[in-house]
């Protein structure tokens, strides 16, 4: 995994929590469809709540809409699948899911059609338009964008303010880009703090 800053202007910084916001809005419009069908498989999800989405935000493009729906899946399938968790749909049985609800500070997926990086140029996509930014990339990492497939990429805050991506690649380990860090999970919880569960009354 190669974790990249980002050297934002305040301006820039600005619209990176725009769509952090945005992005995190629009998974919270789909978690109840996800507590109601009991359906979080991407594809599925993807059938069922696609256009919705799309015509809610339309600012958001397609992509970054494919982008929400995977965020939602991922976590959905930590939260109700992971052995560990307490709401594991093993453990819950008939009774209705929890709702998941997922904070301003919740990362950010991009893709290869919402982020390229050419020639020390990073450019992402945004609300108002795409960003861009100079970043500096060592050759080896460098090679790595260029030979290997990229699996995931995440848009977060550090605790200090600055915004910073992520990226998993296809020699990283197995677990890495489905794992959540230390530094995101409750004390023996699986769970990330960004979401937040709300148990069915």
């Amino acid at each position: 995994m190669l974790r990249i800053p980002l050297h934002a202007s305040p301006e820039q910084s600005a619209r990176l929590q725009a769509l952090q916001a945005t992005f995190a809005e629009a998974c919270n419009a789909l978690s109840p469809l996800v507590q109601k069908s009991r359906v979080w498989n991407r594809v599925a999800l993807h059938h069922l709540a696609y256009k919705e989405l799309r015509q809610k935000y339309p600012d958001m493009g397609s992509q970054m809409i494919c982008n929400v729906i995977y965020s939602v899946s991922r976590t959905s399938r930590l939260v109700f699948q992971h052995p560990a968790s307490p709401f594991n749909v093993a453990r819950l049985g008939e009774r209705a899911l929890p709702l998941l609800r997922f904070t301003a500070n919740s990362p950010v997926y991009f893709d290869r059609h919402t982020l390229s990086i050419r020639e020390g140029q990073l450019s992402l996509y945004s609300l108002g338009g795409r960003m861009h930014f100079n970043i500096c990339v060592h050759p080896r990492d460098r090679d790595r964008f260029e030979n290997q497939k990229l699996r995931e990429i995440v848009l977060s805050r550090r605790r200090d303010g600055l915004y910073q991506l992520a990226f998993w690649f296809s020699d990283d380990n197995e677990e890495s880009a489905t794992a959540v860090p230390d530094s995101a999970r409750p004390a023996g919880l699986p769970l990330p703090k960004y979401v937040q569960i709300e148990e069915a009354a």
